[in-house]
């Protein structure tokens, strides 16, 4: 039963199927005879019947159950009553894997025909009666919990200080079902409150503590390191730290001069010292010199001097042989503020030769950063000393106390306003007077104890823990009974929108408009979309999209070996990640077509990942976009940042490659690998002198392995020009000419990434189906059901003639059913 279904909607479907029927009445006409297909668009259910049994059932029956599908036990007339059967043929018969290559095959016009058939039946079935789905009880992820409290308080928190990850599910962190509260996280959440409460409005009672932030060992610290670092710096770390007082906080920094064995010409040089610069929010601190106290004169030798010999610990070593603490105290308002410790680049180079770069297992035999010149491994914040005041002038303080009372009397008039406007957003809603009462009762319990600050504190910390604020709370229409769907209400259409494009609650504007139920007014819902998109916030769906789909967070974990990698660093890494975020944002914010995403003919580089990649003219730290002119680095087949993730510690994996191709870009996950499957033989004395393909040909000998990885490795060996971080190579680590030729299933030929690129590029329907159901995941926080299928045809119907524009598929997903209407719990 369909309440409150939108004539709107009912029309897109209705012209959607009637263009269904016409694009393919053409291809129904040339149904074969021989097939029992009439030739004529009135083609009965009854003959498509006898193709089904004619075709399919011979695998498909309730003996083999080939891909645990049955078809002898089904029938045509009644589609919509085994709507999930149906959907995994219309996938099977798009993707040409039914029948199989080596049985006998449907014609061309009968394969059209018989997929029409399902195609507008079942699209008709979903037009007729909408099932938009159920999804969970959706708690706020840590994600969207950091920036809900941003937005809410204007307060920059860590959000990994607070609260523990979420794991993902089918690809994402957001997905409701997987999003529990269990009593352990309870406890997190309330005391997050207390402790986000305190920092937000302050406490004068505040007692000094001790705040340490390190960097990663892996880092070079041989350039600028970033945007929060000045121009003409080298090396440093830069942190962002909530000082919770008007008050006095010491800073400290704490360096490291490298190992000799590491750095000899460093102590060398008749002048070793650096200069050490601390500054806040870009202002200058203190200024350090760093350098050597030690005298080389004095008689013993440098190898004697300054030698370890395992008798020292770490903290030990650095404290004798020169690592020290720069620190500085300084007056600081309270708020967030960045601290930046960095280094003076220095003109001249170092007398002597310098590996360009020194092996990674360095740092875990000396336990000391990766380079040859003095680095930056901790930031101290202590504090607060001499408090002065709370911070009136702080950000979460203006955002809180837009009204202070001036006598007693008007206290309860001011709280009630403060918390309605707070409640407000927090709970992505009209107030009620059953709300206010509640928030006056915990006003009350605070004002009592420690007067009108500690009463707003004591409901703030009440409101950061209301099931309202914590949950994704959905209101259902009275009297509704359990299964039937209904169409979602203007404000809780803009929760969705807001956590969908900014991972956040709604703003101010967004949130008015829905209160006046004017969300779905002719035209406001896409003013709004369009509006959220320009916006800055819209960078979430790179951060936590984006990054998911593409595994670009698994940057953060692989570990390519020192010893075969040995110019692998955190440098490296970190530019690995960033080229494939920029690429991405740049598509979204330039509104390019999503098949772009595989052929973009540019990237954005900074001088390391430049030089990994052998492309000249690129220098400094700055990503800037480049033009491409070869054919290797074009779009997501180019970065390297995919081809690490798919890959083994010391080698590459076309499986690993291939499989990501198919699940990520293509929609074709193969079936789990079957039990007792033999794992690829290592490289061992036994393989000596046979290439990765050799070992795969014979892996391939098992038939049970084969059915798999024929779709799999024509992919995978055609990426093998990357090496395991993403290095263009011809040959392979034992020196053989590599072979990056292959066949697909169908006996489509590729060689190479360009290869590979055409092959895609002819896939560009596939590519972008792939991309609507990941984005329709994420934007649901629920997995793609059989029924949701409908609405993905729709949508890519309705964005082709938009040439598949990222805007036109978001607004699909916006408009779509199950994003405007939800089933009755």
């Amino acid at each position: 039963m369909l309440k409150s279904k939108s004539s709107s909607t009912a029309m897109r479907y209705g012209l959607a199927i009637s263009l269904s029927v016409f694009l393919f009445a053409g291809a129904i006409w040339k149904a074969s005879a021989e097939e029992g297909t009439p030739a004529g668009p009135k083609a009965s259910t009854a003959s498509f019947q006898r193709l089904v049994d004619r075709y399919c059932v011979t695998c498909h029956n309730e003996e083999l159950k080939t891909g645990s599908l049955r078809l002898d036990n089904v029938d045509l007339a009644q589609v919509a009553e085994n709507g999930a059967t149906w959907e995994k043929v219309i996938q099977k018969l798009s993707v040409g894997e039914m029948p199989p290559l080596d049985n006998p095959q449907l014609s061309k016009g009968a394969h059209n025909a018989f997929l029409s058939h399902l195609v507008t039946t079942l699209d008709g079935v979903a037009a007729a009666s909408p099932n938009p789905g159920r999804p969970g009880a959706h708690r706020l992820n840590r994600t969207e919990y950091t920036n809900a409290i941003r937005d809410l308080l204007a307060l920059e928190i860590d959000g990994s200080m607070f609260l523990s990850g979420d794991s993902p599910d089918f690809g994402f962190d957001n997905i409701a079902d997987s999003l529990k509260l269990t009593p352990m996280m309870l406890g997190r959440y309330i005391s997050a409150a207390s402790r986000i409460s305190k920092l937000a409005i302050g406490d004068i009672n505040t007692l000094p503590s001790n705040q340490i932030y390190s960097t990663s060992k892996e880092l070079m610290q041989d350039d600028r390191m970033g945007d929060d670092f000045s121009f003409g710096s080298r090396g440093g770390m830069s942190v962002s730290h909530h000082f919770p007082l008007d008050g006095e906080y010491i800073l400290k920094a704490r360096v490291e001069i490298p190992n000799p064995a590491m750095a000899p010409d460093f102590f060398q040089r008749s002048d070793a010292s650096e200069q050490l610069y601390l500054r806040l929010d870009g202002e200058q601190v203190e200024k350090f010199q760093v350098g050597l106290p030690w005298d080389f004169t004095k008689g013993a030798s440098k190898k004697d001097k300054y030698a370890n010999d395992g008798s020292l610990s770490a903290e030990e070593y650095a404290a004798r042989e020169g690592a020290g603490a720069f620190e500085a105290r300084v007056a600081v308002k309270a708020g967030t503020h960045t601290i930046t410790a960095e280094f003076l680049e220095r003109t001249l180079a170092y007398e002597g030769l310098r590996p360009e770069h020194y092996p990674s297992y360095y740092n875990f035999d000396f336990d000391v950063l990766r380079h040859e010149e003095p680095g930056v491994l901790k930031i101290h914040v202590a504090g607060p000393y001499n408090a002065t005041g709370l911070g009136d002038e702080s950000p979460s303080r203006q955002k809180i106390f837009t009204r202070y009372p001036s006598a007693p009397e008007e206290e309860t008039e001011v709280a009630t306003e403060i918390l309605s406007t707070l409640a407000r957003r927090a709970y992505r809603r009209p107030i009620t007077a059953g709300d206010m009462d509640t928030l006056l009762t915990f006003y009350n319990q605070g004002h009592d104890a420690g007067g009108f600050e500690f009463g707003i504190r004591t409901a703030l910390e009440y409101i950061l823990v209301d099931p309202e604020f914590l949950f994704r709370v959905e209101t259902q229409p009275e009297g509704i009974a359990t299964g039937d769907a209904f169409e979602l209400n203007d404000v809780d259409l803009a929760s969705r929108l807001s956590f969908f494009l900014w991972s956040t609650i709604p703003d101010e504007e967004l949130l008015s408009i829905a209160e006046r139920g004017e969300l779905r007014n002719p035209g406001v819902l896409e003013e709004q979309v369009l509006r959220m998109l320009a916006d800055d916030r819209s960078v979430s769906l790179v951060d936590n999209f984006a990054t998911q789909w593409l595994y670009l967070r698994n940057m953060e974990v692989v570990a390519p070996d020192p010893i075969v990698f040995p110019e692998f660093d955190g440098e490296l890494r970190a530019a690995m990640r960033r080229e494939t975020e920029l690429l991405f944002a740049s598509q979204l914010r330039e509104d390019r077509s999503v098949p772009e995403l595989l052929s973009a003919n540019y990237t954005f580089l900074n001088q390391r990942l430049a030089e990994h990649y052998d492309i000249p003219g690129v220098t400094g730290s700055q990503f800037r976009r480049v033009e491409l002119n070869g054919p290797n680095r074009g779009g997501l087949m180019g970065q390297a940042s995919i081809w690490t993730v798919t890959s083994y510690s010391t080698r590459t994996s076309p499986v690993k490659r291939g499989k990501w191709i198919l699940e990520n870009l293509l929609g074709m996950p193969p079936p789990p690998p079957p039990g007792g499957v033999p794992p690829l033989p290592e490289p061992s004395k036994d393989t000596v002198g046979m290439t990765l393909r050799q070992l795969f040909e014979e892996h391939r000998k098992d038939p049970v392995c084969a059915s798999c990885h024929v779709k799999m490795d024509p992919l995978g060996f055609a990426l093998e020009n990357f090496d395991a971080i993403g290095k263009w190579r011809t040959h392979n680590a034992f020196g053989l000419p590599l072979d990056t030729r292959g066949s697909m299933p169908d006996g489509t030929f590729l060689e190479g990434p360009a290869g590979l690129r055409d092959v895609l590029k002819s896939m560009e329907d596939d590519f972008t189906q792939t991309a609507v159901q990941k984005l329709l995941v994420y934007a649901l926080g629920r997995g793609i059901e059989y029924y949701d299928q409908p609405v993905v045809r729709q949508i890519m119907r309705d964005s082709k003639s938009d040439d598949y524009r990222w805007s036109s598929i978001i607004l699909g997903i916006v408009n779509s059913t199950p994003f405007q209407m939800r089933r009755a719990n």
